[in-house]
């Protein structure tokens, strides 16, 4: 008869979820471009400037737990035409991030860490805008968690248009 006792070969595996975490590791400036296509001719007239906002957000796993996010802001400013001033920025963030589901991963890269990097690439668009000497921009909040949601909708009847096509294809 062997003796088992001391001799555990099916040691306890820890079966209990991980504790969901997040925290900022690093948020920086990863990217900043300013134009001014006409120079100082714009300087020279009466305008009226029209305001064009894009935002766009990515982000990539860097390894164990974590992950980068980079928030894109590009702000074009025309009169009819003419651009007069042109300024991209892109801040990023290193995220530490444990103990979620896919679907909470999701949203959390999709709106936790937008908004923790807003406030940072707003500041940087108003603070190069007003050194150039232009009127400063106030970029208005953005609501992150809606966007999401919309994106998520957007591709949910996507992939109902799309089952829909391959269930009564179209004969031409």
């Amino acid at each position: 008869m062997a003796d088992t006792e001391g001799n555990d070969q099916n040691p306890a595996i820890d079966q209990t979820p991980e504790e969901p975490s997040f925290s900022p590791q690093r948020l920086y400036l990863k990217d900043l471009s300013f134009e001014t296509p006409k120079g100082t001719a714009l300087f020279l007239r009466q305008w009226e400037p029209k305001i064009q906002q894009d935002l766009s957000t990515t982000s990539s796993k860097l390894g164990n737990d974590l992950f980068e996010v980079a928030l894109r802001i590009t702000i074009t400013v025309k009169q009819e035409e003419d651009v007069l001033y042109l300024i991209e920025a892109e801040q990023g963030g290193i995220f530490k991030i444990t103990g979620l589901s896919d679907q909470q991963l999701s949203q959390v890269l999709n709106t936790t860490c937008p908004n923790i990097l807003f406030p940072y690439a707003r500041e940087i668009i108003d603070s190069t805008v007003t050194k150039a000497s232009f009127p400063p921009i106030m970029l208005p909040p953005v609501n992150f968690d809606s966007l999401f949601i919309a994106a998520v909708n957007e591709a949910k009847s996507d992939k109902s248009a799309m089952a829909v096509q391959e269930e009564n294809p179209v004969a031409h």
